[in-house]
């Protein structure tokens, strides 16, 4: 199926009923999956506001696009969104992370990086270490 072909299927799938949150969070992962993401995201929007599935997924992915489409502060409030629903979900954690090194806070963007490797015992048994520095990075003796 090409492109337009698929547009085609979304725009009658959307005629057909304005009302589903499915559809427009498809519609919206279909954008997005075709490089459209400035297209994609009034969907995620109504996707989310209507109140969509999967909701943790539907975040990131809006947060991502966001950050993509060159709107890291409105990324960040996504992401933040999505870790109230969703406490500590690594995927929306890490791409805050992205966003923070967008908006130039660094630091913190490490040590949010810093603490979920830490949390997922993801740095070969130096989780403490890790987690210590992750609080105190500009440490030295």
């Amino acid at each position: 199926m090409t492109d337009a072909e698929l547009r085609e299927r979304l725009t009658y799938l959307l005629t057909q009923d304005q009302g589903d949150p499915e559809v427009l969070r498809q519609i919206a992962y279909t954008h997005d999956a075709l490089g459209d993401e400035h297209e994609a995201l009034p969907y995620y929007e109504k996707a989310l506001e209507m109140g969509a599935s999967d909701r943790r997924v539907t975040w990131t992915n809006y947060g991502s696009t966001l950050r993509v489409c060159g709107r890291p502060e409105e990324a960040l409030a996504a992401f933040d969104k999505g870790l109230e629903e969703s406490p500590g979900d690594h995927g929306l954690r890490t791409f805050r992370a992205m966003a923070l090194h967008n908006l130039g806070r660094h630091r913190e963007a490490v040590q949010d990086l810093l603490s979920l490797l830490a949390e997922t015992k993801q740095v070969g048994g130096y989780e403490r270490a890790v987690e210590f520095y992750a609080d105190n990075l500009d440490l030295t003796v």
